[in-house]
C-alpha cells in the first residue's frame, strides 16, 4: 500500500503522486502514466503491483493541471470527460509532471517508465524528449504514429491490441517502420485497454504476456 505525496515541476506547479515502495532494497524505480482517468484505484494497484515486483514507483497525477483528485470510471460519461481534460494538458506540462516524478525516484536507481492508453504515447514522448529513463513500455498509446519518427533515449517495448479500433494498425506500422534500434512491438490478439481488469475490452491473457515481457524488459534494463 502506497501513499498520496507532493511533487513540484519545473514551472512551480504542484501535484500529487502516488508512491509506493517495495519491502525491501529497490531494483530500480518506475513511473506509472496514467489513462485518461486520472489516477483512479485501478493505476494505484498497477503502481502496487510493480512495488511487489521490486521497484520504487510513482504515479503522477497529470490531470491536476486541470484539477485536483481527478478519478474517473470507465463509463461513456467518464470517457467523454477524460478526453476533455487530456485535450487540455499541454506537452510541455504532461513532460514537466514526468519528469518531476522522475527527480522523486532516481535516488532509488535505474529509471523505467510504463504508460497506458494517453499515458502510453506519453511514455512514448518521455522517452524521446527527456533524459533519465533507463527503460519504457508503452501501452496502446492513441496518436504514437505522431511522433513515430522521435527516436527514444532508451529500449522501449510497446503493446497494441490488433482489435484497437482506437489504434489502426497502420498507425502501429509507423512505429515498426521508423525501425528504432531497441524498440520492441508487440501485438496481442485484443482491443483497446486490454490491461485494465476494471473495463470490457479486458484480455487476461494479453494483459498477462505483456506484463510479463515488460517485467523482462524492466529486469534487463533497469535491475
Amino acid at each position: 500500500m502506497g501513499e498520496t505525496i507532493k511533487l513540484t515541476a519545473k514551472d512551480g506547479h504542484k501535484l500529487s503522486a502516488y508512491e509506493a515502495k517495495p519491502a525491501g532494497k529497490p531494483r530500480g524505480a518506475v513511473v506509472v502514466i496514467q489513462e485518461i482517468f486520472g489516477v483512479n484505484g485501478h493505476i494505484r494497484r498497477v503502481a502496487d503491483g510493480y512495488a511487489a515486483d521490486g521497484y520504487h514507483v510513482i504515479a503522477p497525477a497529470l490531470f491536476d493541471r486541470v484539477g485536483k483528485d481527478i478519478q474517473l470510471g470507465y463509463g461513456e460519461a467518464d470517457i467523454a470527460k477524460g478526453r476533455e481534460i487530456r485535450g487540455k494538458i499541454s506537452w510541455d506540462w504532461a513532460l514537466a509532471d514526468v519528469a518531476a516524478a522522475l527527480a522523486q525516484v532516481k535516488g532509488s536507481g535505474k529509471v523505467g517508465i510504463v504508460g497506458y492508453c494517453w499515458g502510453g504515447t506519453v511514455t512514448w514522448v518521455s522517452c524521446t524528449k527527456l533524459d533519465g529513463f533507463s527503460a519504457g513500455s508503452s501501452y496502446y498509446g492513441g496518436g504514437i504514429g505522431n511522433f513515430a519518427a522521435d527516436k527514444p533515449k532508451c529500449p522501449v517495448i510497446c503493446h497494441f491490441g490488433e482489435k484497437d479500433h482506437a489504434i489502426p494498425l497502420d498507425e502501429v506500422q509507423k512505429v515498426k517502420d521508423a525501425r528504432h534500434a531497441g524498440v520492441e512491438v508487440h501485438i496481442y490478439p485484443s482491443g483497446h485497454g486490454f490491461n485494465c481488469d476494471e473495463r470490457g475490452s479486458y484480455d487476461a491473457a494479453s494483459a498477462k504476456l505483456a506484463r510479463e515481457r515488460t517485467i523482462a524488459h524492466f529486469r534487463k534494463n533497469i535491475g
